[in-house]
C-alpha cells in the first residue's frame, strides 16, 4: 500500500513534457494554422532570422548565415561563451543583424542588445540594458521606437519575487530610455507558464505576434486603448514549438521559426487577416 502511494506521488510530481503540458491545457479556437513550406538543415537551438537572400540560425553563442535558396552555409560567428551565454533571437534592421541577448539561465537577469554585420557576422557593438526587468528575448524596430520583450520565469530560472506573470513588453526611444510597458493577458500567461515569451515581432499586417517557449502556437496581441495589459486578439497553430521567430519582409505572410527536435529552420506560411 505504501509502495503504491509513493509511486503515485512520484508520478504526480514528475515534470510534464511540452507535449503533455500542451495536451493538458484547455483547447482553444485557432484563427488558422500555418503551413510549413520549407526546411533548412541547421543547428538552430534558439531561433532564426531571415533576410531577402539569407536565413540565420541562432544558437546561444553561435550564429550561422545560410543561403536562402540553397541552404549552404556562407558565414559563421562563434562568441565567447562567458560574454555571450544566451543570444536568443535576431532580426535584420537597417542592414544590421540586431540580436537579443542575456545571461539566461543565470540570475540576476542581465540583458544586452548585440549588433552584427549581416554578411560576415562580425560583432559591431553592444547596448547594455542592465538588470531589473527580466531576460531579453527579442527586440524590434517600429514607428521610430525600439520594442523589446523581457521574459520572466517560475522557479530556479526566475528571479524572485518575479515569475512568468512579470513578462513585459517595453517601448524604448532611440537612447534606450523606457517610455511605456505592458503585461501579458491571463489567456497567454496560462499557456506559457512556467516559462515565458521566447519570440516575437511585428507582422506584415501591423499586428504583434508572440511565441512561447514550448507550445506550437503563435499569439496575436494588440496595444490596448486603455490599461496596461496587452489584448489577446487571436492564436494560430504553427509547427515550431515556440522559440524565436522572424517575419520575412520580402515575402509577406512567411514566418520563419525552428523545431528543436531536429534543430531545423522552418519557413511557415501564416494565413493572415483572420
Amino acid at each position: 500500500m505504501l509502495v503504491s502511494l509513493v509511486a503515485a506521488l512520484a508520478l504526480q510530481a514528475a515534470p510534464q513534457t511540452p507535449a503533455e503540458a500542451h495536451a493538458a491545457l484547455p483547447q482553444i479556437e485557432l484563427a488558422g494554422r500555418a503551413e510549413t513550406v520549407r526546411r533548412y538543415a541547421a543547428d538552430a537551438r534558439q531561433g532564426v532570422a531571415v533576410g531577402p537572400n539569407d536565413v540565420y540560425a541562432v544558437s546561444n553563442w553561435t550564429i550561422a548565415r545560410l543561403d536562402k535558396r540553397t541552404g549552404e552555409e556562407k558565414a559563421r560567428w562563434t562568441g565567447d561563451r562567458v560574454r555571450f551565454p544566451h543570444i536568443n533571437s535576431c532580426t535584420l534592421i537597417s542592414e544590421e543583424l540586431v540580436c537579443a541577448s542575456s545571461n539566461f539561465p543565470g540570475v540576476p537577469h542581465v540583458s544586452t542588445v548585440e549588433v552584427f554585420d549581416p554578411v560576415d557576422l562580425h560583432h559591431k557593438r553592444s547596448v547594455a540594458l542592465g538588470l531589473g526587468t527580466g531576460s531579453l528575448t527579442w527586440v524590434e524596430r517600429k514607428d521610430g521606437f525600439w520594442w523589446a520583450m523581457f521574459a520572466n520565469y517560475d522557479g530556479p530560472r526566475g528571479e524572485a519575487p518575479r515569475d512568468h506573470r512579470h513578462t513585459t513588453l517595453v517601448k524604448f526611444d532611440d537612447q534606450w530610455r523606457r517610455l511605456e510597458a505592458w503585461a501579458l493577458p491571463p489567456s497567454i500567461l496560462e499557456r506559457i507558464r512556467p516559462m515565458s515569451v521566447s519570440g516575437g515581432g511585428w507582422g506584415p499586417d501591423g499586428r504583434l505576434y508572440l511565441t512561447g517557449h514550448d507550445l506550437p502556437e503563435l499569439y496575436v496581441v494588440a496595444i490596448p486603448m486603455g490599461g496596461g495589459v496587452l489584448d489577446h486578439v487571436a492564436t494560430y497553430g504553427i509547427e515550431a514549438e515556440g522559440q524565436a521567430v522572424d517575419w520575412d519582409e520580402s515575402e509577406p505572410g512567411m514566418l520563419y521559426g525552428i523545431t528543436r527536435s531536429t534543430r531545423e529552420l522552418l519557413a511557415m506560411r501564416v494565413p493572415l487577416g483572420r
